[in-house]
């Protein structure tokens, strides 16, 4: 049996959308928000965390001048 890709074109407002979304079943709607993370280039907290720790050595340059030790030392 062959498939082939239909794209059907069914214009819908967004809260046509949301009133789809919230009928849908709990893991549909996982599967939903990664979808949406992908599309929309939204990274999971994980991922945030480690741009955290790769961050820290090029910012640490920064952080441990004299000049930013001499800004802090009233606080």
């Amino acid at each position: 049996m062959e498939t082939t890709d239909i794209k059907i074109h069914i214009p819908l407002n967004f809260k046509q959308i949301v009133e789809i979304i919230r009928q849908l079943p709990y893991d549909e709607k996982l599967k939903l928000s990664e979808i949406l993370r992908k599309e929309t280039g939204q990274k999971k907290e994980n991922d945030r965390v480690l741009t955290h720790f790769a961050s820290e050595k090029a910012l640490s340059e920064d952080w441990l001048l004299p000049e930013e030790d001499e800004a802090w030392k009233n606080l």
